[in-house]
């Protein structure tokens, strides 16, 4: 049986030094085996001292009889030009928590996140004219991506944290950049938060609690929308004439959920005002433009086409560059010409978690395959001879996961994503029209 692990998101900082300490104390004698996570993003001068204090202050807490173990991975890439570096910041340590994670077995990610971050949150979305969704602030607990990701401290003061750690004598790392202005949540933190919590004595709490308020809103919509899209739903898209007998407000929920599920991304308002307005009249040759295809309305249904606009003007669809991947089924690649098929395995399959984004990509050169644990990885060209695969059989996309490669189209599972036993796992074969 696998050793029991949670998982920490360790910065260094004060807060997450605080959530580890508690963590550690806590997992003994439940039997747990903690694993702290640190992201190095590589933008700080710092950075490097930071993980150097994360590595000396894991090996006195290892020494004095804790099952603690730290993984790290610095980040490669930069935000591209126009990319906001917190967005990319906070995508990129994301991605690399949760590989770490599901490479140390744990199925849990504790995030220090407290009180006060959720009340700037909460002031950030509505600044930014969110909805309901932007306005609930970050989940206390949320299953994503195969991991659960859990914010104990959600509901604790900054002060309470303060004091834990000045109890139990806890060395942290400061983070310059905390005070650089350039930042949102800094300019909120170091200009208006002293004002306002000056003025409002109770500000953090009330925002707090009014995040909690629109998590639960956000909820009740998300069911009444998957109750309308039940009703709806056809093996092709949407009933039009169903969403049609909603109300305006209604359709438009129904629509925002669907879409998301559909692309991955959430519809921008211009869209939904257009729906609006003219999906009642919409005949067989309506469509509206999606980053990646199309919507259509044809034959009273409502549907996504793939990058419709661009197979229409070349007559081939373009491949795919990503599929999420939820369960076990067929996962139709029209630009790669065949489907992915996924299958549930109880061993000898990559672990379920892997599959929520899936990165496709053409053959380059250099790709490096290991057919087997134990086996030493080797080129695909090699590879695909010594396993007698033609030519005319290696067509498909090479599927990755995080930088990893975890498929090859007539090779199979790359050896070293083979789960761990326990993690809920899946199997992945190609295939192409016969």
């Amino acid at each position: 049986m696998a050793e029991r692990c949670i998982a920490v998101a360790w910065s260094g900082g004060r807060d997450s030094t605080a959530l580890l300490h508690a963590t550690l104390k806590a997992a003994g004698p439940l039997g747990l085996r903690v694993a702290a996570l640190h992201v190095h993003h590589g933008l700080s001068p710092q950075a490097d001292d930071w993980l150097r204090f994360c590595e000396e202050q894991a090996r006195r807490w290892a020494k004095a009889g804790h099952r603690l173990v730290l993984q790290s991975e610095r980040l490669a890439g930069r935000p591209a030009r126009g990319q906001s570096v917190e967005a990319w910041a906070r995508e990129e340590r994301y991605r690399a928590l949760r590989r770490m994670a599901i490479g140390q077995g744990a199925g849990i990610v504790l995030l220090a996140h407290h009180q006060r971050d959720q009340a700037e949150t909460f002031l950030l979305q509505a600044l930014r004219g969110a909805g309901v969704a932007g306005l609930a602030g970050m989940p206390g607990s949320v299953e994503r991506e195969g991991l659960q990701w859990c914010r104990p401290w959600l509901a604790h003061r900054s002060e309470e944290i303060a004091a834990y750690v000045r109890r139990h004598r806890l060395r942290h790392v400061d983070d310059d950049s905390n005070a650089d202005p350039r930042f949102a949540r800094n300019r909120l933190r170091l200009s208006v938060w002293p004002v306002l919590s000056a003025a409002f004595p109770e500000a953090e709490a009330a925002l707090a609690d009014s995040a909690a308020w629109a998590g639960q809103a956000r909820a009740c919509l998300a069911a009444l929308a998957a109750q309308d899209l039940s009703a709806a739903r056809d093996a092709r898209g949407l009933r039009l004439a169903v969403l049609l007998a909603l109300g305006d407000e209604r359709r438009a929920n129904a629509l925002r959920h669907w879409l998301h599920a559909q692309t991955g991304a959430r519809p921008s308002a211009s869209l939904l005002q257009r729906l609006a307005g003219e999906l009642k009249g919409a005949g067989s040759s309506a469509r509206w433009p999606l980053p990646h295809g199309e919507l259509r309305a044809y034959r009273g249904v409502l549907r996504i086409e793939p990058a419709a606009a661009a197979a229409a003007a070349t007559g081939s669809v373009p491949p795919e560059d990503r599929v999420c991947v939820a369960d076990e089924g067929a996962y139709a690649l029209p630009g790669w010409n065949g489907a992915l098929v996924v299958r549930r395995v109880e061993e000898g399959g990559v672990p379920l978690a892997w599959l929520a984004h899936l990165d496709l990509r053409a053959r380059r050169g250099g790709e490096r395959f290991q057919a087997g644990i134990g086996r030493p990885p080797r080129s695909l060209k090699k590879q695909f001879q010594a396993a007698a695969v033609p030519a005319w059989q290696r067509d498909g996309p090479l599927v990755y996961s995080g930088g990893q490669l975890v498929f090859v189209p007539g090779l199979g599972l790359d050896a070293r994503v083979i789960g761990l036993p326990g993690q809920p796992q899946a199997t992945l074969a190609w295939r192409s029209p016969a």
